[in-house]
């Protein structure tokens, strides 16, 4: 087994090897991107190749010692690599394991990915690279098996990340203080999963944080909190996926409604999907809590056309009754 402190020494390895850059590099805002020359294109693509071998053995090596070496090479060789000039214009398109997500702005992106180091622990990496000429890159340290009561309360900074492999980001137009929603996956456990909804906002020096209170949900057995909550959280059994995703369809965010169940292992209670979907209503910046959006109800029972009544005087074969 992987001990915790080396999981967090991989961490500030990240961290130190960012240190290692000019400090050019990571102080300012820094110019737009300039197109990628053809060299840098070429040598990031040769780049790209370690990359996707160190990317496959993370996630497939059966060995946890191997997979967590594998991920720390990777750390190293994605900060060298992001070195190259106008590097945020090439877009690592086979690394399939890695999330890496793009706002339609252009102006940042966001790698993330998930180490599995046994049953019942994961970890989680990543960073946001600017689009910068010069590398800006923050790294992302996974301090969520450190939150407790507070993981859904808190404002964090990358320092101190509630670790997820992102599925999908889009952007929530707040006005001049741009914010972001990211979707993600946590694996957590071996009985229980976590999906969740964060939010990602720089401040006025371009320093990232995560968290914005805006998620307030009040229902019948979910009374309104006194605070919003920082993110969403939803966290449930490990056999009962659930969906929480923006719905292009209906222009919300959807999600499964859980309710509490007795563990068949033996785990207390845990959350399962009743079949019903709740959401959130993006408005001016804002999410507008839906409770129950699929919330048809007929006026009459639904029940097949009664044949029999057209066929006054004859019995259910259709032959002629008798006196």
């Amino acid at each position: 087994m992987v001990p915790r402190i080396i999981l967090r020494l991989i961490g500030a390895f990240f961290c130190c090897l960012l240190a290692l850059q000019p400090l050019h590099a990571q102080g300012g805002k820094g110019k737009k991107t300039a197109p990628i020359t053809p060299e840098a294109q070429l040598k990031i693509k040769s780049a790209e190749d370690t990359l996707l071998v160190l990317a496959f053995a993370i996630v497939n090596d059966s060995d946890e010692m191997q997979r967590f070496t594998a991920c720390r090479a990777f750390i190293s060789y994605l900060v060298q690599t992001l070195k190259t000039p106008s590097s945020f214009q090439y877009p690592f398109g086979r690394l399939n394991s890695i999330s890496i997500l793009c706002p339609p702005d252009s102006s940042f992106r966001v790698f993330s990915w998930q180490l599995f180091v046994n049953d019942s622990t994961y970890r989680y990496y990543g960073a946001i690279q600017m689009n910068t000429t010069d590398l800006k890159l923050f790294p992302l340290i996974d301090r969520s098996f450190e939150m407790e009561d507070d993981a859904a309360t808190s404002v964090l900074p990358p320092d101190k990340w509630y670790g997820a492999l992102y599925y999908h980001l889009m952007e929530l137009d707040a006005g001049r203080n741009k914010q972001y929603l990211l979707f993600g996956f946590d694996a957590f456990h071996f009985y229980e999963k976590r999906k969740v909804l964060e939010v990602l906002q720089f401040d006025e020096k371009g320093e990232p944080s995560f968290g914005a209170p805006i998620f307030n949900r009040k229902t019948a057995d979910e009374p309104m909190a006194s605070e919003p909550d920082m993110r969403m959280i939803l966290q449930y059994a490990a056999e009962a996926p659930i969906r929480l995703n923006w719905d292009e369809l209906y222009q919300m965010i959807l999600f499964d409604h859980l309710i509490p169940i007795p563990s068949p292992y033996g785990q207390g209670l845990v959350m399962v999907p009743d079949g019903s979907y709740d959401g959130f209503k993006v408005a001016k910046g804002r999410l507008e809590y839906v409770d129950k959006v699929f919330n048809d109800v007929n006026e009459s029972v639904p029940m097949p056309e009664p044949i029999l009544d057209k066929r006054k005087g004859k019995d259910i074969t259709g032959r002629k009754k008798k006196e």
